[in-house]
Parts: structure tokens; sequence; C-alpha cells
């Protein structure tokens, strides 16, 4: 019998333990289910394999290319700084608890299916990397707040089903004010910017004419293009940053900052802000490198996952990621990007000069990426319900949100929160942070306090789903009655098609194609 035993502790210790090879077992499991070719399953589970090793090994770049960035912030203003990206986060934790990531996705999604066949919250959340970032960061939570690994997978699991079906309930009222249907609903972890934006269109829109009716300058295509962004808004933020710490701490000292990690110093003024500007299109290499590997991964684990839904859940509404609902309003797509990065830099001014003085909280600096896709979105739901002034002010406000939250949920990230990186997008922010101050109550009662947050959240969605969502009731209807000659945004179009879709500027690529209406 020691033989079995040696197996299964290789099994264990060597396979199972090792998040690469999990997510490739994994891979290869779903597309057994759905009776795939043997050579199809096998290449599946190689590429999900490599592109979790791309993960990690985009996560080293990250680490290397921020370290710098954060002495000059602190530095420079004696104050913790932080970007935030999801995937750089993500990869730096990936290393340490990697296999509690992946068995929490599996409990949380298959809990998901579950909820989203017993419940009237029949929603299919498909947007695989968002599932993966909550996952990690309930995971880096639970187990900061020092919860066992098998409370880790389970309390988390649970946590992100209910979060799976809840949140696109709660924004399916203004989902479907933009869609003009049922065929779709958002699924992205942004949901609290969203609802956001959409309730402050209802306040300020009123006669607020649509963005569509605008033109906007073709020359700011560039910003769709991630990697570009990204590396934009680091080259930046470093060489400003730069230029202040420099000044402030003098050149002998800022000289020295690229020393690190083996790395030389700067001999010259000019030699110092050009590695500044090679360490922030560095940073965009990393999380380009970081991005390929989770699209590898869920080129092959979603579809898997989308056909056990189909079998699971028959007739669910899919959940999507959040571009699905940028060809409705492409115009307010760029309007809610620049409202949404001037309400993270005022953001950062509140921080800098009140909110981490008197509490201590970091500095969050604004990142083109988050700001797009999330600001973008929330420009097109602020649009749906008050036109160009909700799209600009419901946009400005998720700005704040994707600001303000990240430094609040640090508090709870523990040592992850001195990585110079954290969570980006709303729903990280609150409800990470909620569960992290309930994990404080100790494991018996952080248990308690977080299952009970989780019913919460999931009874609130099944009341807004049966009281709001199937009476049909809509946002925008009083903004309707204001504007009798406007065609309002979701209107359909002359040949009763469906939504209108505006071609003024093509959504980014890879964004998904919004599907027909569905027929009667």
């Amino acid at each position: 019998m020691d033989w079995l035993v040696t197996i299964a502790q290789f099994l264990v210790n060597e396979i199972l333990s090792v998040p690469a090879y999990l997510i490739g077992l994994i891979t290869a499991a779903g597309l057994a289910a759905l009776r795939k070719p043997a050579g199809q399953i096998a290449g599946g589970a190689v590429k999900a394999t490599l592109g979790f090793l791309l993960i990690n090994a985009g996560a080293d770049l990250v680490v290397g290319s921020l370290a710098p960035l954060g002495e000059m912030i602190q530095g420079a203003t004696g104050a913790h700084g932080v970007i935030p990206t999801n995937e750089a986060i993500v990869g730096i934790a990936q290393a340490r608890f990697g296999a509690r990531v992946a068995w929490l996705m599996i409990v949380g999604f298959g809990l998901g299916l579950l909820l989203a066949r017993l419940t009237p919250l029949r929603y299919v959340f498909l947007t695989g990397h968002h599932m993966l970032f909550m996952a990690t960061l309930l995971t880096v939570v639970l187990a900061t707040a020092g919860l066992p690994a098998w409370a880790v997978v389970a309390v988390g699991g649970v946590l992100l089903g209910i979060l799976l079906v809840s949140l696109p309930a709660f924004a399916h009222p203004w989902t479907k004010r933009i869609t003009g249907n049922n065929s779709i609903a958002i699924g992205h972890f942004g949901t609290a910017g969203y609802i956001t934006a959409g309730a402050v269109g209802q306040l300020v829109g009123r006669r607020s004419r649509s963005t569509e009716e605008m033109k906007l300058p073709e020359g700011l295509r560039f910003l769709r293009d991630s990697m570009v962004a990204t590396a934009l808004s680091m080259l930046l933020i470093y060489v400003i940053m730069a230029v202040v710490y420099v000044v402030k701490a003098g050149e002998r000292t800022a000289f020295r900052v690229f020393a690190a990690d083996g790395g030389a110093g700067a001999t010259d003024l000019g030699d110092y802000l050009m590695q500044a500007v090679m360490q922030g299109l560095q940073f965009g290499i990393s999380v380009a490198v970081i991005l390929f590997g989770v699209r590898t991964i869920l080129g092959e684990l979603v579809p898997a996952f989308q056909g056990i839904a189909r079998k699971v859940v028959p007739g669910a509404v899919p959940a999507l990621d959040a571009p699905i609902v940028f060809p409705y309003a492409q115009n307010a797509v760029l309007v809610g990007f620049l409202a949404s990065f001037a309400g993270g830099l005022c953001t950062l001014a509140l921080l800098a000069w009140v909110l981490n003085p008197a509490f201590g909280l970091a500095l969050v600096l604004p990142g083109l990426v988050p700001h797009f896709f999330t600001g973008g979105a929330a420009g097109v739901y602020g649009n749906a319900t008050g036109g160009r002034r909700g799209a600009a002010l419901g946009a400005f406000c998720n700005g704040v949100l994707i600001t303000l939250l990240p430094a609040v949920l640090l508090k709870v990230l523990g040592s992850f929160g001195k990585e110079n990186t954290t969570f980006g997008d709303a729903d990280f922010g609150w409800f990470g942070a909620l569960v992290g101050f309930a994990a404080k109550a100790g494991t018996a009662g952080g248990i308690a306090l977080m299952l009970l947050l989780g019913a919460a959240v999931l009874a609130g969605a099944v009341v807004v789903q049966k009281r709001v969502v199937e009476p049909g009731w809509s946002p925008g209807a009083r903004r309707d009655a204001l504007l009798p000659s406007a065609a309002p945004a979701q209107e359909a179009d002359r040949d009763g098609e469906g939504p209108r879709r505006y071609a003024k500027v093509p959504p980014p690529p890879g964004a998904p194609t919004p599907p027909p209406p569905p027929r009667d």
C-alpha cells in the first residue's frame, strides 16, 4: 500500500498544488465533458498551462518595473503610491496562492451555475478573467486574515458564486436600457461604477442630448490599444514622478533609484529621465505579457465553461465583459474615458491633500486602461439615462470610485498592500474591503460575518430581480418624456431589428459583438 500513498502524495504535492498544472487539468476536464476530440483536449490543456506560466513571467517583470516608481513616490510625496492594475496584482499573487485561487474559482463558478439554476437570478457570468481576478482578491484577503486553506476555498467560493449571479441583476435595469432587450447582461466587476453612472445620468440628464449626436476627434483612436495606453500612462507617470523626485531629493539620491536589483544607476540627468521612460515602457510590456497569458488560458477554459453552462442552465442570460456595451453608444465611450480620468485626477488630489494625512490612505495614481474600460462603459450607462451630461458626470463619479476604493482596499491586503499595485475596478474595492474587515473578527466570527454579507447581497439581488427587473422598470422613462422629439440611444432602428448601432468610432480590438435581440 505504500506505493498508493506515494502516488497520492505525488499527485497532491507535485501536480494539484502547482497552479499551472491544475489549470491545465481543469481545462482538459471541461473539454472532455463537451466530448471534444483527444487532440483538442490535449492542445487546450497545454495552452492553458503555458498561459499560466506567461502570467508568472509577466508578474516578475511588473515587480521589477514598479519597484523604482514606488521608491520615487515615497521619496517625493512621503506617501505610499500605487497603480491599480488587475493583471499585475493577480500575477504577483499567483506565486503564493495559485492553487487556492484555482480551486476557489472552480467552486465559485460551480456554485454560480447552481444559483442560476435554482434562483430567479438566471445569469451565467462568462467573463473568465474577471472571475480569475475576483477569485484572486478573495484568496488574498482571506489568506491574509489568517483563515486556513479549506476555509479560504470554501468561503471564498461561496462569496464568488453569489457575486457571479447577483451583480448582473443589480445592473440589469440599466443594461436593458442600453440594449433594449434581455439578450445580454453585464458580467464585469465594475458594476458599482456603472450603476452609479446610470443613476447620476437620471439626476442630471433631463433634456441633455445623446453623445451620439456629437463628433469626437479621430486622433484619440490610439488609446484603444491596451498595450499602448498602458505604456503611455506609465511613461507619463514615471517621467513626472522622476522630475519631482530629482527636484526634491537631489541628483545624487535620485540617480541611485534605478540601481536596485542589479540595475545601473543613472550617470546624468538625461540618462536618469530616459531610464524612467524605459521603465514606463517596460511596465507596458509586462502587462501585455500577463494579458496574453490570461487570454491564452481563457481561450481554452471559457469555451468549456460556456458549454457546461448551456447544459446546466438552459435559457440563461449571458453576463459578458464591459466592452459588450461599447457599440451601443461609441461616442459615450470616449466621453466616459476622459471624464473618468478627470475624476481620478481630482480624487488623487483629495487623497494627497486630505485623506492621506488624515487616514493614511495610499495615493492611487490613475491608469489609462482601467479608466478606459470602466470609464467608457460608465459613459455608455450615463448616456443611456442622461445624455451628454449623464455620460460625463456619471463617468466622473466612476473615476472617483476606482481611485478611492482601491485606497481603502489596501488596508486589508496585508503585505500585498506594499506591492505598488492593487485591484482597480469598483467592485473589487467595496466588496474586498467589506470582506477584509469582516475577516478581522477571527476565524469563526469572520466566517459568520462574511457569509451574512454574501446572504445579504444575494437576497438584495433577488429582490431587485423580482421587483425591478421582471416588472420592466426603465430608469430612463422620465428622460424619454422630456425628450419627445429625440430618439433615445436605445431606440429600435427603422427596420425594427433591435438597438441602433453607431459606426462613428469602432470598439477596441477584441470587444465582443452584441448579439441580436431574441425573437418572439
